[in-house]
């Protein structure tokens, strides 16, 4: 009984470490782009006091980002139950541990414009963009479209929340870094599927597959 009711609360759990991760997330991709607006191609790489504020506050908000993001996804997978697909999942986990270690990365990179003695050197802030923009958000995508497929086939996301998984996903992969402010569609992706889960739907992981 105990581990049906913990079951049940699977879902609740989920939803909750998804929008943490996502407002958490979001309020740090906005502080870093707003400090930093030029990116990692702008031509004054000093900056004063409010800037190197405002990327302190959002390097000390993405650990906690992080640690969302991994409740988030163990709660995720628990909904797969019996109907767990080897090959989805394994690239399921394996996208959204990459997607922690190159955020963690990039936020450590990103901590070298707090150094004023390393400011008259643009590799870390090149750094810290190229992998948040390029090789983070591309994991984030792989890690979209497994959630989704894995949703699809066991049920547990209706159709629209699929498609919208698949296009968010696609959209981290081609645009990237060409386009400012696109890092913020994988937390609004999150927020939307943490939403829907907090609606209160019943895990339908905990039924087997239908063969295929």
């Amino acid at each position: 009984m105990g581990s049906k009711h913990e079951r049940l609360g699977t879902p609740r759990a989920a939803g909750i470490a998804g929008v943490v991760f996502a407002v958490l997330m979001a309020a740090a991709i906005v502080l870093v782009r707003i400090a930093l607006p030029g990116g990692a191609d702008a031509d004054d790489i000093t900056v004063d006091a409010g800037q190197r504020d405002a990327v302190q506050t959002a390097l000390a908000l993405l650990p906690f980002a992080g640690i969302a993001f991994l409740w988030f996804m163990g709660a995720l997978r628990e909904q797969a139950g019996e109907a767990e697909d080897r090959f989805i999942s394994t690239v399921f986990l394996g996208s959204g541990l990459v997607f922690v270690a190159t955020l963690f990365g990039s936020a450590a990179a990103a901590g070298t414009v707090l150094d004023e003695s390393q400011q008259d050197s643009p590799f870390g802030r090149h750094f810290a963009y190229t992998l948040l923009a390029t090789y983070t958000m591309r994991m984030a995508a792989v890690f979209i479209f497994t959630t989704s497929a894995i949703g699809r086939r066991i049920g547990f996301f209706p159709r629209p929340l699929v498609v919208l998984g698949y296009l968010a996903g696609l959209t981290l992969l081609v645009v990237g870094a060409d386009v400012p402010w696109s890092e913020l569609v994988f937390p609004a992706w999150a927020l939307v599927v943490s939403l829907y889960i907090l609606r209160g739907r019943r895990p339908a992981g905990s039924r087997p597959a239908a063969p295929v």
